[in-house]
């Protein structure tokens, strides 16, 4: 039991680490690329918040959530019984609802938008007020995760 508790952890982390980093390095890239105002330099990185988003944020996601789930079945944890277990399941499980019904529904039409002004054309309003919108919702579904760090880490009571 004991390697398969280090494996799944490894892999657990591993998980975390494309995760988070993920999500907050294509906010930052995403903010920066807007604040330029330049229809080509945004159309890339809207580009590129999609595509990563996809693979690093959902590889992430899939990993963590398999690794953990599969050390809790291991171990005959109950998610719903242990503090800290059920509120890093909650958070997260928070965090991947804004991500699927807002910001990924925001981000490809964000994307779409983008392929017209690709070229150097006008970036249209509705593009601001979904970046806006994009802002906050990523703002607050990235830092449920982070606080999953807190009860992780800790493991509370």
């Amino acid at each position: 039991m004991g390697n398969t508790y280090l494996w799944l952890k490894t892999i657990h982390l591993l998980g975390v680490v494309l995760f988070l980093g993920n999500i907050i390095i294509t906010g930052w890239w995403k903010v920066m690329a807007d604040r330029t105002g330049n229809p080509q330099i945004i159309a890339f990185a809207q580009r590129q918040v999609t595509l990563t988003d996809f693979v690093f944020t959902a590889g992430g996601a899939a990993l963590l959530l398999a690794a953990g789930l599969s050390n809790v079945v291991v171990h005959g944890m109950d998610v719903f019984q242990i503090r800290w277990l059920s509120w890093g399941f909650w958070l997260f499980n928070v965090s991947g609802l804004i991500w699927v019904f807002i910001l990924i529904p925001v981000q490809i039409r964000q994307a779409r938008m983008a392929r017209g002004f690709a070229d150097g054309g006008e970036i249209p309003p509705e593009y601001w007020l979904m970046s806006r919108q994009w802002q906050i919702w990523g703002t607050i579904a990235t830092l449920l995760p982070l606080m999953n760090l807190y009860w992780m880490v800790f493991k509370p009571a």
